[in-house]
């Protein structure tokens, strides 16, 4: 982790750890599909997309909490406002269909 209390640095972390966590829990769950141990039938439309989407924007609770342990204010607002854009675009995608 780099020894920098600045907004961009959160903002890297808030945009770089949720996009990861999606890409792992995708393809993990694509893996266990394949393998028969998971399955999406019956489910709605996007169902398992929308949910790792919040799983992964939920990620960004983590890195909030190191660098609340590390009392780096401008990182964590870097991270609030990288969620905060995550949770917008989120709510673009999928909450037309919800509502």
């Amino acid at each position: 982790m780099l020894q920098r209390d600045e907004i961009w640095i959160g903002l890297l972390y808030g945009i770089l750890v949720p996009a990861a966590g999606f890409l792992v829990l995708y393809n993990l769950f694509s893996l266990l599909e394949i393998k028969g141990a998971a399955s999406g039938i019956g489910f709605s439309e996007n169902f398992r997309e929308r949910t790792l989407a919040i799983v992964a924007i939920a990620l960004n609770l983590f890195i909030l909490s190191r660098f609340r342990k590390r009392r780096w204010e401008k990182a964590m607002r870097g991270v609030v406002i990288a969620t905060s854009l995550l949770a917008i675009a989120w709510l673009m995608l999928y909450g037309v269909k919800l509502f």
